[in-house]
């Protein structure tokens, strides 16, 4: 049956028409011509809302009733903006209302699947608790995925992110929402606990009672009309109702609003995982995704909502500086890039800029920099990770300051002094066999150019020249200098073993995933002239 569907999916792709061997029924002709109108194209068309599965007439083999299963496409224009995955949500929000209106939602991604068939009873726990029903806002599981390579090359578990900060926001007010494997309660979306603010429509109100078919005419008729391109206008979705527009991370957004609103959340974190999802393959994917969270959590930070002061104001002192933890990720990269850059710069023109070995101010470096690596593993293993996976998280996190970050920071600054930037784009998830068979492997992708790429293989050939010159000097004539080099060198060096992928990808492979020849030439240009800048500078 699945090759079978698959066959058919994929002639209707290639032909761009679906031909009448698949119209089998006049319910699926009717679906189908929907889509053979003129101009109908993925950014321009109407809204499709098909009931799939009735639970009052659809039965499985045994007898039992089948749920509810509806197909929505909503309406989409060029003229008319669409906001993205928010948009989406509270479209499929006010169509759910309209057809059946039941008090809890759960928001999946569309490359995760359950794994856990008790998960809702789980979420249930929580929100018929009595106790915690009149301020709980979302039952929150950890994002969890299958198919990770043996030591999760590009760091895409987000363990601190996904599993360890959230037990301790649970402490507080609990954790954020992450975008998928979250239980809303609809009235959650309706403003503050002590606080309701109705929709426009009183069909759409969270305690509205929904006592017709789904296939009732009135009940298609107000479903359609609510995932209109043009419904939102002059409304309060997306600003005060429902998933918050105004960032590319809508998911950081709303949880956080909500919280400023006065909901809590609970982080459920069952052995068994709820959910499992995909990872991208290659490292540009994952760099354009932390591109993406960097510029939207910096929307957030920098608006009238800002985590460090309306946050606090309204969750407290420690749920805002949580808050704001991540919304200043994107900063972390003049930090790392000073580190990657400044020291082995020095080190090229014989500058020590650290303490000698000797100089009892040495031990409080040596302290900080050990116990901050010490503690970020002893929380990594702790959780469950092993010390290779940790050991590619440290890796990433070089990596992401010095590509995406720095570029997220930098198109922000851009798109707020009212230079147009690049849109929304998805992160893929389509797998590509060679590139699945050496992400097993734990082999990096770097077969395609980007800018993202330049910024990376840049500081990696300087670190690299450095340590190789800082090391030949530090043997054959250290001098006096030669204590006041020690620090440099090792910070240098741990460096370079954070580089080896790049390495490799630039001289010692020669398959379709090396560094792009074009991409080498630029990055060593570009470490040419920050070479030149920074001599005349520290000579």
């Amino acid at each position: 049956m699945y090759e079978s569907m698959k066959m058919s999916v994929e002639h209707v792709v290639e032909t761009g028409k679906i031909s009448e061997e698949y119209n089998t029924s006049d319910e699926v002709r009717q679906v189908f011509s929907q889509w053979s109108i003129d101009g109908f194209t993925r950014q321009n068309h109407p809204t499709v809302i098909q009931v799939l599965l009735d639970q009052n007439k659809d039965k499985d083999i045994t007898g039992n009733c089948l749920p509810n299963l509806v197909y929505v496409s909503r309406q989409k224009s060029k003229t008319s903006p669409h906001h993205f995955k928010a948009g989406a949500l509270n479209v499929l929000v006010r169509v759910s209302a309209a057809m059946t209106n039941a008090p809890v939602i759960l928001t999946l991604d569309c490359d995760m699947y359950s794994n856990d068939p008790t998960t809702p009873l789980r979420a249930l726990c929580y929100i018929l608790d009595p106790e915690m029903q009149s301020n709980l806002g979302y039952v929150q599981f950890p994002q969890e995925y299958h198919g990770l390579n043996k030591s999760d090359i590009y760091a895409c578990e987000h363990k601190r992110l996904f599993k360890v900060h959230p037990v301790g926001y649970d402490g507080l007010c609990g954790p954020n929402y992450v975008g998928t494997g979250c239980f809303f309660r609809r009235r959650a979306l309706c403003g503050g606990p002590s606080t309701l603010i109705l929709p426009e429509i009183d069909g759409l109100c969270p305690d509205s009672v929904v006592n017709k078919p789904l296939t009732a005419p009135s009940v298609l008729e107000l479903a359609h009309h609510v995932a209109g391109c043009n419904y939102e206008n002059q409304t309060k979705w997306g600003s005060k109702i429902g998933f918050r527009y105004g960032s590319l991370v809508e998911d950081y957004y709303t949880g956080y609003r909500m919280k400023c609103e006065g909901w809590r959340s609970i982080f459920c974190y069952p052995e068994t995982a709820a959910f499992l999802g995909d990872v991208p393959l290659n490292l540009l994917d994952v760099l354009s995704q932390n591109k993406r969270w960097a510029i939207g959590l910096l929307e957030v930070a920098f608006s009238r909502y800002s985590t460090i002061t309306f946050g606090v104001k309204s969750m407290g002192l420690f749920m805002g500086l949580g808050y704001s933890y991540y919304a200043f990720w994107a900063i972390l990269t003049i930090p790392i890039t000073t580190y990657c850059l400044l020291p082995q710069l020095a080190l090229l023109n014989e500058l020590s800029i650290f303490p000698k070995v000797s100089d009892p101010w040495f031990l409080l470096y040596m302290f900080l920099f050990l116990g901050a690596y010490g503690q970020d593993l002893l929380e990594f293993v702790v959780d469950g990770g092993t010390i290779q996976r940790w050991w590619s998280d440290q890796r990433m996190w070089i990596m992401r300051g010095l590509s995406c970050y720095a570029f997220g920071l930098t198109e922000f600054v851009v798109k707020s002094i009212g230079i147009p930037t690049e849109g929304f784009n998805v992160t893929s998830k389509i797998i590509n066999d060679e590139e699945s068979k050496r992400y097993e492997q734990g082999v990096f992708e770097f077969g395609v150019p980007s800018p993202l790429f330049v910024t990376l293989t840049m500081a990696a050939i300087i670190n690299l020249l450095s340590f190789i010159i800082g090391l030949v000097h530090f043997i054959v004539d250290g001098g006096s200098n030669k204590e006041g080099l020690v620090m440099q060198l090792v910070l240098t060096g741990l460096i370079v073993m954070n580089c080896l992928p790049v390495y490799q990808a630039i001289a010692l492979r020669s398959d379709k995933g090396k560094m792009h020849t074009k991409t080498t030439v630029t990055a060593t240009l570009l470490a040419s002239a920050v070479y030149v800048v920074a001599s005349l500078f520290l000579k």
